[in-house]
């Protein structure tokens, strides 16, 4: 026994050395002074973007003096009656939980929630390590801010964890917080969505994009984080891998540092392809959890859908990627695990179910923005114009690319026209007329797809 914790504690000598080293690398690289904290800031606190910067505080929190971690949140959302009663649940079934609540004296007011005598708020349980969105997964303590200005005007890094239907709005704010800075802060966007602008001509808006935009920063100090991970899992130390995006200055010591035995970050310079990505993948799982619920969970039809969806993702690789079998491990595997557990799935599964609806909006209690439904409107947008004509494999005509896409017209028609009910998924499958998938994935071999112009990008030029 003597051996074992002699052991135990050696392990966690040589973890708190490694960690140290690592963050002294990163804030040299920052030039920060000795006694000056690096600041790290997470803006949003959906899932995600709380368990990243737990990950954060759970490896590097014991160097105090050096680093500082925290999330800026909104003040106000209030915890209603059943989300207190789960969290009393989550509470008395983790001991540990427990003991640490009664520590910091917080035990109480989610018992008084619980009766039903207190309103408790998600900044406030937030600050105990309890997500709104992730209540069964408890998190360590958090420093938690709700006002944006004092949160981000002096940050080193800020990470950003909102839905990108949100990036544009906070970052454009927070922009008028760093008038007066001399140095320019590094970011690190978690968020997986698009936009379609289609003046003047056709291109994908990424969150990188849209923080540029807004605040002024060169895209150099803007990175994407991305992989198929589910939030509670990572925090739950299940293996998991991501890629951070971006330029070669800053992403290698960023991997470097976010870098866990049990979260393995890769590094690659293409930055835009992988976010575009990231969204498209959410398009096509929202599809596949209405296969699975119309269907029973017929492995055969998801599997049937699977490879449609597929093909039609490898299909819009080629426009959007000069090297597009480059990104199919990554874009794949991202689908693979948000078609088995991810919110757009779930969302998708809940609308086949009637247990949603439409007008309820994107937004959903317990699970925060589902971001595929705006991807469908910027893909369908942005594939539907003319000017990106491609030749019809049969008519030999040229045609807009979202035609040779039923999945994502079908899409289209159910989640933003409502034109039609969500069991047309499953006449879009199986239409007779269908092509075969390897099909159309020659198709998109045999010609010239890639149009670099949908990234913004000049004629020509292969890289983001």
């Amino acid at each position: 026994m003597v051996g074992s914790y002699a052991n135990g504690g050696a392990a966690a000598a040589a973890a708190a050395r490694a960690s140290g080293e690592k963050l002294d690398e990163l804030r040299r690289l920052l030039g920060k002074a000795d006694g000056d904290p690096l600041r790290v800031v997470g803006v949003g606190a959906g899932a995600w973007g709380s368990v990243f910067c737990a990950l954060l505080q759970d490896a590097y929190g014991r160097h105090r003096d050096r680093v500082q971690v925290r999330v800026w949140r909104r003040a106000g959302r209030a915890v209603d009656r059943a989300d207190a009663e789960r969290l009393f649940e989550v509470i008395n079934s983790r001991e540990d939980v427990l003991r640490r609540l009664i520590r910091r004296c917080a035990y109480l007011k989610y018992v008084e929630a619980r009766l039903g005598d207190r309103t408790l708020h998600a900044d406030e349980i937030l600050r105990d390590g309890f997500c709104l969105n992730m209540l069964d997964t408890p998190l360590c303590p958090l420093k938690v801010v709700t006002n944006l200005q004092e949160a981000v005007w002096d940050a080193d890094i800020v990470v950003n964890g909102l839905p990108s239907t949100e990036t544009r709005e906070v970052f454009g704010e927070i922009r008028r917080y760093w008038k007066e800075r001399i140095t320019q802060p590094l970011i690190i966007s978690l968020a997986k969505g698009v936009e379609a602008s289609l003046d003047p001509v056709p291109r994908i808006i990424t969150p990188t994009q849209m923080i540029s935009n807004a605040t002024g920063l060169p895209l150099e100090n803007i990175l994407y984080l991305g992989g198929p991970n589910i939030a509670s899992e990572i925090y739950n130390k299940e293996y998991a891998n991501a890629r951070i995006c971006g330029a070669d200055k800053w992403r290698k010591p960023l991997a470097n540092f976010l870098r866990q035995p049990h979260f393995i970050v890769w590094d690659n310079s293409d930055l835009i392809t992988h976010e575009v990505m990231g969204g498209l993948k959410n398009v096509y799982a929202i599809g596949a959890g209405m296969v699975a619920a119309l269907t029973n969970e017929s492995a055969t039809s998801k599997s049937v859908y699977f490879s449609l969806c597929t093909s039609e993702m490898i299909y819009i690789t080629h426009l959007l990627a000069r090297e597009p079998e480059k990104l199919a491990g990554p874009l794949l595997a991202d689908t693979y695990v948000t078609l088995l557990k991810g919110r757009n799935a779930w969302y998708g599964q809940k609308l086949a179910k009637g247990e949603l609806t439409l007008e309820m909006g994107d937004s959903i209690k317990g699970k925060g923005t589902i971001q595929g439904v705006s991807a469908v409107n910027a893909f369908y947008e942005l594939l539907s114009q003319g000017s990106l004509c491609v030749m019809h494999p049969e008519t030999k005509k040229p045609v807009a690319p979202v035609e040779l896409c039923p999945i994502l017209k079908t899409l289209y028609k159910i989640l933003i026209k409502r034109e039609l009910a969500t069991d047309s998924i499953l006449q879009a499958i199986r239409d007779e007329s269908m092509y075969d998938p390897r099909e159309r994935i020659e198709m998109a071999q045999r010609q010239s797809l890639f149009r670099p112009s949908l990234l913004g990008l000049p004629k020509g030029d292969a890289k983001a």
